[in-house]
């Protein structure tokens, strides 16, 4: 047993950490930001890097103290509600989302511009590659421990190393100059780019990594709850500082590349046509090598937290068999298409992300309001409410009615309006909880007199 590890290991698991985080639909997003938001890009970045990069240490640091698993954080609220609120996570996580985005991201940057010039038939060559595609992230997800040699010390560097050949090449050869503001990114710019940067999903994937990253901490040989917990913070100071300087990098190709490839419909199109313009058609091949690489890795971490999640809570199926199965379900929902699968996804999105969001600031300020579940359940509903308003409006359920009706909440017209509920909802929580404590002092006294 050992309770440090040598700064070469610390390393090769931050590293694996970053590889978890930096997958290929997640490298999306920033590119896209870039386009939109032109001269607006470094105010929406900051943002989107509250929210897709500056709250995942917040998340990876409320684990820690809280045990290391969501379900634990979860459950102070409500055992119920913990449980309920992690299978929508690893669910999300895993099969609806993550997973499909990720595979169908590595198709379209890395297969579809060259089946595109043979054919526009291309939903046969979909299916094809995004079952060679999972079957390979299955039989890698089989064997966790191995996690810190296979990603941390190898296919991290690699991608890495190819992804900065690109953005450095887009520094001495800039492509254009930074264009006009688009919408959504003209006005409310820093709130645009903080919603925006839920999309990444890494707040929410460092509640799902946290129990197979973990576990692989363990496998190196640090034991002891405070030892692994030092070391997961420490990781995620690599992880945190990797993803700033990647996402900042790709943003900046997004907005300088309007002027040599135009406005394209998705980040994975930027990023593609980008290291076309860059490097001719070699550009193809290296950056679908680099979100073949990012992809197979994100992958891998999902597919295997979640099975590992799942194999826990319901043990009579093995971990192989949760594997299979929920790897089936994702290339399902693969062959819907990359447009699709994220119209369908952002609804959860909103619901889930503040929700996280409030879970980790309250896990903070615990010993403030001295734990009181009154608290927790009262910001959960403030902020659960106009979370669900939000997703229910993304997905066109009576949103003129919605948008009507609550745009007295502050913040609720540019999607942050479940930060005032969830303060008013605490605020009310603690309320309670002193009132509580106050009756609970009364019957105390009555006793006593009475005795």
């Amino acid at each position: 047993m050992k309770n440090t590890l040598s700064a070469g290991k610390l390393i090769a698991v931050g590293l694996m950490l970053l590889a978890m985080f930096l997958g290929a639909g997640n490298t999306i997003f920033a590119p896209m930001v870039g386009q939109l938001a032109g001269t607006n890009t470094w105010i929406a970045m900051s943002g989107f890097l509250v929210t897709g990069v500056g709250l995942v240490l917040l998340a990876i640091i409320a684990l820690a103290i809280s045990g290391g698993t969501v379900e634990n954080l979860a459950a102070r609220v409500h055992p119920k509600f913990g449980m309920l609120f992690s299978i929508a996570l690893f669910l999300t996580l895993g099969p609806i989302y993550v997973i499909p985005r990720t595979t169908s991201v590595v198709y379209e940057i890395s297969v579809d511009p060259i089946i595109t010039e043979m054919t526009q038939s291309n939903h046969v060559f979909l299916f094809l590659f995004s079952f060679l595609f999972i079957l390979m992230t299955v039989l890698l997800s089989l064997n966790p421990s191995k996690f810190v040699d296979r990603l941390g010390k190898m296919i991290t560097p690699i991608f890495v190393t190819l992804l900065m050949i690109l953005i450095v090449k887009s520094f001495m050869t800039p492509m254009g100059s930074f264009g006009e503001p688009r919408e959504p990114y003209t006005q409310d710019t820093f709130f645009k780019g903080f919603v925006q940067g839920y999309y990444t999903m890494d707040v929410l994937a460092a509640f799902t990594f946290g129990g197979i990253f973990i576990k692989s901490i363990k496998n190196v040989g640090v034991e002891g709850k405070k030892e692994i917990s030092i070391v997961f913070m420490k990781a995620g100071m690599i992880t945190v500082v990797g993803l700033v300087l990647l996402q900042l990098s790709l943003a900046w190709i997004g907005a300088s590349s309007v002027d040599a490839i135009g406005y394209a419909s998705n980040g994975g199109e930027v990023l593609g046509k980008s290291a076309i313009h860059l490097f001719g058609y070699v550009g193809i091949f290296l950056i679908g090598t680099v979100i073949f690489l990012t992809g197979i890795t994100t992958n891998i971490a999902c597919l295997s937290s979640v099975a590992e999640y799942f194999n826990r809570i319901y043990p009579n199926i093995s971990y192989k068999k949760w594997v299979i199965l929920l790897a089936v379900i994702s290339l399902i929902i693969t062959n819907f298409g990359l447009n699709t699968i994220l119209e369908l996804a952002s609804p959860i999105l909103l619901l889930l992300y503040p929700i996280a969001i409030t879970l980790i600031i309250l896990s903070f300020i615990n010993n403030l309001f001295k734990g009181f579940q009154s608290v927790y359940i009262g910001s959960i509903i403030g902020s659960g409410f106009v979370a669900l308003l939000d997703a229910l409006k993304e997905a066109n359920v009576f949103a003129d009615f919605i948008s009507h009706s609550f745009s007295f909440i502050p913040l609720f017209n540019i999607g942050a309006g479940w930060i005032i509920t969830g303060l008013i909802g605490a605020v009310i929580g603690m309320i309670i909880a002193i009132l509580n404590k106050s009756e609970e002092r009364k019957l105390d006294i009555g006793n006593e007199e009475v005795s």
